[in-house]
């Protein structure tokens, strides 16, 4: 038979509150709990990862398509600037994660497989020209070119 977090999630959790509030903590799913309290930190990860590149997309799309440059790119730009701002102000601990070789990587290889789908072009530098001061500086734009496109 499932159990309740299996079948309705919001009416576990809720159901959890309310257990952990009456001090019946002999009654708590102590394992899913676990598991939710390791999901939020997960999630918060992905979100920091997920607005990174679609920075890093958009500072690539700036760079390698001058003539589309406007005001839609820029805006995307300082939105996903000052959402990974706000995202490192609110969990001090992401900032770990800027200096993770892997997680760059990664993140890096979802930006310019986005921006190659995007601009038609084929291949992008193996790893990010820009400096993280660059991509998070509010007023920095890459210059236009192909520095950010190999051969």
């Amino acid at each position: 038979m499932a159990s309740q977090y299996e079948t309705d999630i919001v009416a576990w959790a809720s159901e959890q509150a309310r257990l952990i509030r009456a001090g019946r903590f002999d009654l708590l799913d102590l394992e899913h709990i676990a598991e939710e309290i390791e999901d939020v930190g997960k999630s918060e990860q992905r979100e920091l990862a997920s607005r990174m590149a679609i920075l890093l997309l958009h500072l690539l799309k700036w760079q390698v398509q001058p003539e589309r440059q406007g005001n839609s790119w820029r805006l995307t730009i300082r939105n996903q600037r000052r959402g990974v701002a706000r995202r490192l102000e609110d969990t001090p601990s992401l900032r770990g994660k800027l200096s993770d070789t892997r997680w760059w990587s990664d993140v890096w290889d979802e930006a310019t497989a986005l921006a190659a789908q995007e601009t038609g072009l084929a291949a992008f530098a193996e790893v990010c020209p820009w400096s993280l001061d660059e991509i998070l500086r509010e007023d920095w734009f890459p210059e236009s070119g192909d520095s950010g496109v190999t051969a």
